[in-house]
């Protein structure tokens, strides 16, 4: 009666993990890193087969997080952390204010920031589609970090003004490049494309919608 898929991404192993942050630190391969990957992502698959899911997902076994894995994927844009972007915000009080609220240590925390032209060196998602084609004959959906989530997590004017005049031209940009990537998907078969977009329940939740936010 419902189509059952997953939404969200899968745990991830403690070897994966490590192989995550070895990649970071350059202390492995890309290659040798989606050894990994790939054997994480076929159990990933393996366990929605066998739960009977209809429409099958990668588990975004392959990211970091659900955002910040786009600094492998588009020049213009490095992985800063929030620490690293205290002296340059707008309204360094109330960022201040947010990095108190946090549970985890500002540095912990790495953000994608613009910091010149946006350019798509390679495709965000259409590999990791192609990869779970070739494991299932059932559906695939393929999430991605949504235009808007993009623009405000982004735009650090100290740096971002290095390719835009403002927060506007960057973001449309933005949906140029997830634009380029959804007709990709489409061509190589996805089922559905899931655009995520979680802070926008600020705008309809929250009387402090201007507030920066980093997911």
């Amino acid at each position: 009666m419902f189509t059952v898929t997953q939404v969200g991404s899968w745990p991830r192993s403690r070897e994966l993990l490590h192989a995550l942050r070895d990649k970071q630190h350059g202390r492995m391969t890309r290659a040798e890193f989606e050894v990994v990957a790939d054997r994480e992502t076929r159990r990933c698959v393996e366990l929605q087969l066998e739960a009977g899911v209809d429409v099958v997902v990668d588990g975004e076994q392959r990211r970091d997080n659900f955002y910040s894995f786009i600094t492998d994927k588009l020049g213009g844009t490095r992985l800063m952390s929030l620490a690293e972007m205290l002296d340059t915000v707008e309204d360094k009080a109330a960022f201040e204010e947010m990095l108190s609220t946090l549970d985890v240590p500002a540095s912990a925390i790495r953000n994608p920031t613009c910091i010149g032209e946006l350019t798509r060196r390679e495709p965000l998602a259409t590999e990791e589609l192609r990869f779970v084609q070739q494991l299932t004959d059932k559906p695939v959906k393929v999430t991605l970090p949504g235009p808007y989530l993009l623009t405000r997590s982004m735009w650090v004017g100290a740096y971002s003004r290095a390719g835009y005049q403002d927060k506007m031209q960057m973001g449309d940009a933005v949906v140029d490049i997830l634009r380029q990537e959804l007709v990709e998907l489409r061509d190589q078969g996805a089922a559905f494309v899931q655009f995520d977009e979680p802070v926008l329940t600020e705008i309809v939740m929250s009387e402090e919608n201007d507030k920066r936010t980093f997911m």
